[in-house]
């Protein structure tokens, strides 16, 4: 599943082609990826105009001129592919990306005024696009109990703190993956930032020290904002039409990199299960 620097990604590429483009039509071939209701589509999706496009964790929501939201979870497989005078796409790495569209993983496609279009793809049907009024966004189960965005700025490193305290006897992996105390942050970007503030990941939250929940907190933002520069971590999941891919994982200095020498003391780096996910330290840089 794509982390917030992936997620960001796609949002960042849409907001840059879709803003004010008024939509003709929506087509789509399952409700499982499409649940909405006709009357809605008719009154409230077509003839809108698009106002923004946000992010919530791993949530895109493409807003409307009419006072609703698209809201958009790409899933394991999903992807977003743009057409137009302008190309972009972001997603899955597959034929569809490049390739003639619609095809047979193409699942939603809207079609604007001015004849460009915008395709979900989704080869395992997880993904969906829902529409709903802007106001109860907020109030779906997901954007209720979902944690604060870690890179905002004015997300403290004491509030970071503090989101740890009622995970008190977990260990700090697992409470970083968990989205109810942050949101957005993956396997890959927990391993990183972990290793980079010299914490292991089995220790319990109640035995990390203000001090290192202020590292980690710095770490972690540094990690994300340089694959957010990158594009991401997408050397197998996320790539853009042309083709490029995202390049943090050039820069990663335990993820997948087991058996590799550790770029602060030259340890090997080991690979183990924590949390219940493949996990990367230097077992000398990261003592349990």
């Amino acid at each position: 599943m794509p982390e917030l620097p992936e997620v960001e990604t796609v949002r960042r590429g849409l907001h840059e082609l879709i803003i004010d483009r008024a939509i003709k039509s929506v087509h789509h071939d399952t409700p499982k990826s499409f649940p909405n209701a006709v009357a809605d589509v008719q009154e409230f999706l077509i003839g809108a105009s698009i106002t923004d496009v946000r992010r919530r964790a791993k949530v895109l929501m493409i807003d409307l001129s009419t006072a609703y939201t698209v809201v958009i979870h790409l899933k394991m497989t999903g992807q977003l592919v743009y057409r137009g005078e302008s190309v972009f796409g972001a997603g899955h790495p597959n034929e569809s990306l490049t390739g003639e569209l619609p095809d047979r993983s193409t699942r939603v496609t809207l079609e604007f005024a001015d004849g460009s279009r915008l395709f979900f793809n989704d080869q395992r049907k997880f993904g969906w696009m829902k529409l709903m009024p802007t106001l109860e966004v907020p109030n779906i189960d997901f954007m209720k109990k979902v944690g604060p965005e870690p890179l905002e700025a004015e997300f403290t490193a004491n509030e970071f703190a503090a989101r740890f305290a009622r995970r008190a006897k977990t260990s700090i992996k697992a409470a970083i993956l968990d989205q109810t105390v942050i949101a957005g942050v993956g396997n890959i970007y927990a391993d990183e930032s972990l290793w980079a503030a010299k914490i292991h990941p089995k220790r319990l939250v109640n035995t990390i020290t203000p001090n290192e929940f202020e590292t980690l907190y710095t770490e972690l933002r540094a990690v994300m904002n340089l694959a957010i520069q990158k594009g991401g971590s997408t050397d197998k999941n996320y790539v853009n039409a042309e083709g490029k891919r995202g390049s943090y994982m050039d820069f990663a200095r335990v993820f997948r990199r087991e058996g590799l020498a550790c770029p602060r003391c030259e340890t090997e780096i080991i690979k183990f299960k924590a949390a219940g996910r493949g996990t990367h330290i230097c077992p000398h840089c990261q003592v349990l």
